[in-house]
């Protein structure tokens, strides 16, 4: 079974056998995208909400801007290295009930923040924020293997990355509206309670493909996706660690996040601080790179899909292209944005910037789908993503300490460009082929 997986990934998609799935499947699949999409967004939501109190929060506890820049990355830290083994889980315990626990988690530490009254409680709930939300992307990511053949998706996962970029975008007005309504107080406990809710929902609509009685072409179509794979041993996964494209994918992920993970959590300071805008102004401004970035998401899926279907190259190059050339032209953009002195030209060379990320983190979540057999894709996601959220934590705090010994984002913004440009250039030279465990 593994070798069957390993040919696939490595054949060009014209070349693997197509099955076109049922219209009970496609709902099946249309329900499963839908109910990520919504779980990603309340975990977006939830994990903006701090960077768009920043100014609030800054002010009533007393914290200068490199405390909040260590309290911006502790989520992050807590959500980088619970990545390693909550992939292992995915492929051990299945999305359903991980996935429903997790928001409840999460939800309930979004809910503690409201009642934080100092910098350690504070840090506290947002590193089991951090640990809660762990699950989403490589459960995600494991969805649509389980229910989608090779050749079929890159639109899907740019689907579900939609809540990386609609979840922020939203957030911005959202989130000040709650706040200057009921207080940043009050928002984090609404927040939280939204998320409970989302979590009954996963667990009432969703099952794994294997529940249902689908009719035999579907079966044919669904064994492509080798849903029932044996699950991953502790052995099997420390050797994804032993391979080139697993590092590859690492460290390009590394810039990827780094970058993101800047805009996510200084943009609307960035805004205040530097572009010297008020608070809601802002709460509206910041919402725009993130709306590119919901158009890079489906585009970048799109593409994927064409490149590989009218040319004859492997999934994986497909996937590698769009994230190679998308994390350059976000670098580059960046380094735009860090350079322009007219505001309406910054924000046009960010939400540029944001387009190609979440372009880039298309190609780099499909390649988590079709750079190892089945059994193995939680776990690889989860790596991936451990490599992502290590510069998504290091993107804050750097940040931060830059800005307040340089007085300016500028040399901030240029170091992030820098990063990503080596990101790129070493997913370029690491990734060649799908991962095989022998």
């Amino acid at each position: 079974m593994l070798e069957q997986q390993a040919n696939i990934a490595d054949l060009p998609y014209a070349e693997v056998e197509k099955f076109q799935p049922s219209r009970r499947l496609r709902r099946f699949q249309v329900t499963s995208l839908s109910l990520l999409v919504m779980s990603g967004m309340i975990n977006m939501l939830d994990r903006s909400t701090l960077a768009i109190a920043n100014p609030l929060i800054r002010h009533d506890l007393g914290l200068s801007v490199a405390q909040m820049g260590l309290l911006l990355s502790s989520f992050l830290w807590a959500y980088a290295f619970c990545q390693l083994p909550v992939g292992f889980f995915v492929d051990r315990l299945g999305p359903r009930l991980l996935l429903g626990a997790a928001q409840i988690v999460w939800s309930a530490a979004q809910l503690l923040c409201g009642f934080s009254r100092g910098f350690g409680t504070f840090c506290a709930m947002r590193m089991l924020l951090g640990a809660g939300e762990s699950p989403q992307f490589p459960i995600s990511a494991r969805v649509v293997r389980d229910c989608f053949s090779p050749q079929d998706r890159g639109l899907p996962t740019g689907v579900f990355l939609l809540s990386s970029s609609i979840g922020p975008a939203i957030a911005a007005p959202l989130i000040t509206l709650l706040m200057t309504a009921f207080g940043w107080r009050h928002m984090f406990v609404i927040m939280g309670l939204a998320g409970i809710a989302a979590a009954f929902i996963w667990l009432t609509f969703y099952r794994s493909p294997d529940k249902h009685g689908f009719q035999p072409s579907d079966a044919r179509y669904l064994a492509q996706a080798d849903s029932k794979a044996l699950p991953a041993t502790p052995t099997d996964w420390r050797k994804l660690f032993g391979h080139r494209t697993s590092w590859g994918m690492i460290l390009g992920f590394f810039g990827t996040i780094y970058l993101i993970w800047l805009y996510t959590a200084w943009l609307p300071g960035y805004l205040e601080i530097q572009r010297h805008m008020s608070i809601p102004h802002t709460g509206l401004i910041a919402a725009i790179p993130f709306f590119g970035g919901t158009v890079g998401s489906i585009t970048g899926g799109l593409v994927i899909d064409r490149v590989a279907a009218r040319q004859r190259v492997t999934p994986l190059t497909a996937c590698k292209m769009a994230a190679v050339s998308g994390l350059i032209g976000m670098a580059l953009f960046t380094a735009v944005a860090a350079e322009v002195s007219d505001n309406n030209l910054a924000v046009a060379a960010m939400t540029l910037a944001m387009f190609l990320g979440f372009f880039a983190m298309s190609g780099q979540w499909a390649m988590v789908s079709v750079g190892a057999p089945q059994r193995f894709v939680g776990s690889l996601g989860g790596m991936m993503n451990f490599g992502g959220y290590l510069g998504g934590a290091l993107a804050p705090m750097t940040t931060g300490f830059i800005v307040q010994s340089t007085h300016s984002f500028v040399p901030a913004l240029l170091t992030a460009a820098i990063i990503g440009m080596i990101s790129a250039l070493l997913c370029l030279a690491l990734v060649k082929q799908p991962v095989s465990i022998s």
